[in-house]
Parts: C-alpha cells; structure tokens; sequence
C-alpha cells in the first residue's frame, strides 16, 4: 500500500470519527441527539431533602439534561426539607415544569410552584396551603393508669405542648403566631413564583387549608395544565427547545438494606411525632392513601 493510499485512509477514518463524534449532537434546527428532559419524583411525605437535591445538582451538572421535569405525588411533609428542596430548584438555570400525580398537596404543591408550568390531572388533590402543628392530650389517660410526669425547666415556655397539663392562652397564641408567619412563608414562596399568573388577595384567600381538585386548582389559577405526565414532559421539552418527542432521563435511587431500615426508622419518628407532643412544623394535607 502506497503513501498516498494509506493518507486517503487516514482522512476517512478522521471525518467518519469527527462526524460520529461531534455530528450525533446536532440535528435540524440546532437541536441535539442527546438532548433530554429530566424526571425527579417526589413520592410520599417528604422527610429529608439531601437525595432529592442530590438529583438536582446531577442533572444540573449534565450538559445533555434541557429542562426537568418534577414529578410530585406527595401530601407534603417537614417545613425545613420542602424548603430547601424549593431553595435548590429556584438556583437551577434550567426550566422546570411540574407534574402532579395522585396527590401534591401543602408541601408538594410548594414544590410545584418552582415550576415555570404546573400541571395537574383533573381528579389531582391539591391546595391546603397552610402549616400544621399538632399535639396530644394525655393528661386524663397519665391519671387513669397512674402515671406522674414531672418537668423541670428554665423557663416558663420550655415545656410548651406538654401532654399532662392544659396549654394556656398564652401558649396557644405564641404557637399561632409562630404557625402564622409559616403560613406566610408559604404564600410568600407562592406569589414569588406565580406573582404574574395569581395575586396575593387571591392566595391569602385560598390558603386557608382547603383541599382543591385539579380541576378546581386550574380554576383558581393554582395550576397552569390540566394534563399527565407526557404532556408535562413534552411542555418541558418545548420549554428546553426540545424538537419533536424529547428523550427522558432519571437517576434510579439503589437503596441498601441499611438505608431501608433507616427509612424505616423515619417512619416510625414520623408515627411517634404524630402520637407524642411535637414541636416541629409540618406543610402537609390529612388526605386518604388512594382516591376513591
């Protein structure tokens, strides 16, 4: 084989190679092959943030990854993870579309207003804006099986919410103006999302805890969409300037056996918050496990 020959070889190989390379990242219209939407599920009631946000920063990090798309079936859960979740979506310099599944309220409906588009199935629970926090009275049962419960404390509020005794007027009203300015907080997250689409009268009105139905939640300007998973999809793709059908991508959690006892373990604190005085505050919905 001539010098001549082997250098017309050595050409093809590089264009097939900077063509295999470089050419399988554009299509017509500037759009690439390897572009995608992202999906990050939010099930259940949220706990903690740390591999949602995980997600996050992944996809922020992929070049491929256009828009995310943030699929939500949750009735809330703790003020803290909701809002450092919805902190790390708003920093994200990509659009963000929000799905609703079965349910995404309190809670999950704050984290579908990090979306530039809420979308909702008709039949979707969701609203109950507002902020709970919850104790038990066990004062009667202590006595019934002759329980004493003593405190010892450093100051006149440190046992706010204790069981075995009566709260006061003046422990409900702190509870309430700490529960208020959490509420508030809501609305704030709300109107700095949605400020263009709802206003705040209109917000203050609805957050009164009421749960709405998809349908109703695009009647009060809550939602943007009524439609599935697809069509949030394909919107979030529009948005990402996605030609056509956009491919999706989705990080698989691989959860060990020691992570699933410790989600156990959240479970039962969860159960034990509910059954015991609690001093934690709470965007979540009282909704049934399935629609009927």
């Amino acid at each position: 084989m001539n010098r001549s020959v082997k250098l017309t070889l050595i050409i093809i190989v590089l264009v097939v190679a900077f063509l295999f390379i470089f050419g399988r990242f554009f299509v017509k219209g500037g759009d690439r092959i390897g572009d995608k939407v992202a999906i990050v599920t939010i099930e259940g009631t949220i706990t903690e943030s740390e591999k949602i946000i995980s997600q996050i920063h992944q996809h922020r990090d992929n070049a491929s990854v256009k828009a995310l798309v943030l699929r939500i079936d949750s009735p809330g859960g703790g003020v803290a993870p909701v809002q450092e979740i919805f902190g790390e979506l708003k920093k994200l310099d990509k659009p963000i579309v929000a799905s609703m599944g079965n349910a995404a309220a309190s809670g999950g409906y704050y984290l579908a207003c990090a979306g530039e588009q809420i979308y909702a199935n008709p039949g979707t629970l969701t609203g109950s804006i507002g902020a709970v926090m919850q104790f038990v009275k066990l004062k009667d049962l202590y006595q019934k099986i002759g329980v004493e419960y003593r405190v010892v404390k450093s100051g006149k509020h440190k046992d706010i919410g204790n069981p075995q005794r009566e709260m006061t007027i003046e422990e409900q009203e702190l509870l309430q103006a700490t529960i208020d300015d959490v509420r508030s907080q809501f609305i704030d997250a709300i109107f700095q999302s949605r400020h263009q689409k709802i206003s705040r009268e209109e917000i203050e009105i609805l957050a009164d805890g009421r749960i709405f139905s998809g349908q109703q939640a695009f009647k009060y300007k809550l939602v943007d969409e009524l439609g599935s998973l697809p069509d949030a999809i394909l919107g979030a793709g529009q948005l990402g300037q996605i030609s056509g059908q956009p491919k999706t991508i989705q990080i698989k959690q691989k959860t060990s056996f020691l992570e699933q006892l410790l989600d156990i373990r959240s479970w039962l604190s969860q159960a034990e918050s509910t059954l015991l005085p609690s001093t934690s505050f709470r965007y979540e919905a009282y909704l049934p496990l399935s629609a009927p």
